[in-house]
């Protein structure tokens, strides 16, 4: 057997192993952050999870989506070129009450980018609740600074992209005094845990 064989025998095997073991590692990667469906009326959206960065934000949505807070809500706050904003009105703009609050865990490294998903707070960076937004854009003014706590992302959209664009897209308007308000109600219908 000449060394080029002796070596094409050795390595195919190792090689075979190696791309067994890093698909093996994607998938035990995959089934640790968990993934959520917004069903909304124009469309589901795919959130991944990630609770190794912020489990107290994963654990209060998944939750949140267990108890079936979220369906009913609306996307109440659509900023184009910033944000998608929901969780905390119905249809009537009546705000769905919560005792719920979270600590801030903006210093995790995650970064505010497009397509991350990120709790809403008032001026209190441990007053996070149900509320939450979508980034359609990178937004590093959201990010924690030195000594300044920022908005905690704890999840990354994954699909249904072209469902947020419609929701960005959308017309808006002054309703109740609350600003950016869809002039047609986008609610979401249904969460559920994939």
């Amino acid at each position: 057997m000449s060394l080029l064989m002796l070596f094409r025998a050795t390595t195919r095997p190792t090689i075979l192993l190696a791309g067994f073991l890093w698909a093996l590692h994607g998938v035990a990667h995959a089934q640790d952050n968990p993934r959520v469906s917004l069903v909304t009326n124009k469309g589901a959206i795919e959130i991944e999870l990630l609770p190794k960065f912020a489990p107290k934000h994963v654990a209060n949505f998944l939750s949140l989506v267990e108890e079936e807070f979220y369906v009913g809500l609306v996307f109440h706050r659509v900023i184009p070129n910033f944000m998608i904003q929901a969780g905390g009105y119905d249809g009537d703009l009546n705000y769905k009450a919560s005792e719920r609050r979270v600590e801030n865990e903006s210093f995790n490294g995650l970064k505010n980018k497009r397509f991350t998903i990120a709790m809403a707070r008032l001026n209190d960076p441990d007053s996070a609740d149900t509320q939450f937004f979508i980034n359609v854009r990178d937004n590093p003014h959201l990010d924690a600074q030195p000594g300044q706590p920022g908005y905690t992302v704890f999840g990354k959209v994954v699909d249904g992209l072209d469902v947020i664009e419609t929701i960005e897209l959308t017309d808006t308007h002054l309703r109740m005094g609350m600003v950016a308000v869809p002039e047609e109600t986008i609610i979401i219908v249904a969460t559920k845990l994939l």
